[in-house]
């Protein structure tokens, strides 16, 4: 029995694809802004203030500074090619594609699994305005006989309204539908894989949580004691 004198060396495994990520640009903006005046007035109260005034300032930075990151820059949503993370104020849930029945918009975006539970996109949050815009494009779009649909670069004339005669790509849309759509897609394409089969997972967040409750503790019984 031979054996080859030289074997050739296993393939490469194949490159991870990364998720797609969807959080607010506005939502972030916001935080930061407010996180700065609440930082500057707290922390400023904290090594000038005289007598109980640097421990309510510090009590009242830990009640309030862990919502606003909650609610502004932690909401992050994360599409890959086997499940979706959702990163909410205070919870992180992980649903495989397989095991989500549907994604609707409606006054909110959310996610429902096939036991039929509910979950809020809050990074993928619904503007009305948005929408409405988006809508007056179109109808600007319909009268002007271009069908409704998105002009392609260097189609806009006068105040950004498609010159007459540009050629479209697509309907108007408010870019957080745009986002609903690509999530649906991928859902639609890769639910039947067996790789994006199993449980769906929540875990609450403590590292938020732990901070606003001692916060609120603290300022209580500082205003208890007087």
């Amino acid at each position: 029995m031979t054996t080859p004198e030289h074997q050739s060396p296993a393939p490469p495994p194949a490159p991870q694809s990364k998720d797609r990520i969807y959080r607010s640009p506005a939502g972030i903006a916001g935080g930061i802004l407010l996180l700065l005046v609440v930082g500057w007035l707290g922390l400023d109260a904290v090594f000038v203030g005289e007598g109980r005034t640097p421990w309510l300032a510090l009590a009242t930075l830990l009640l309030i500074v862990p919502p606003v990151v909650a609610f502004t820059l932690r909401p992050a949503v994360f599409a890959g090619e086997d499940r979706l993370r959702i990163r909410n104020p205070f919870r992180v849930i992980v649903l495989p594609w397989g095991q989500i029945a549907s994604l609707r918009s409606g006054y909110s975006n959310e996610v429902v699994a096939r036991s039929g539970t509910k979950y809020q996109l809050w990074a993928i949050a619904v503007s009305l305005r948005a929408r409405k815009k988006a809508a007056r494009r179109e109808a600007q779009a319909r009268a002007g006989g271009r069908d409704g649909r998105g002009v392609r670069p260097g189609g806009f004339g006068m105040g950004g309204v498609p010159a007459r005669g540009a050629v479209t790509d697509g309907p108007a849309r408010a870019e957080t539908d745009k986002a609903m759509d690509e999530l649906r897609e991928l859902h639609r394409t890769r639910e039947k894989e067996d790789t994006a089969q199993g449980e769906v997972t929540v875990r609450w967040a403590y590292e938020i949580a732990g901070p606003t409750v001692a916060g609120a503790v603290l300022l209580a019984v500082l205003l208890a004691v007087g």
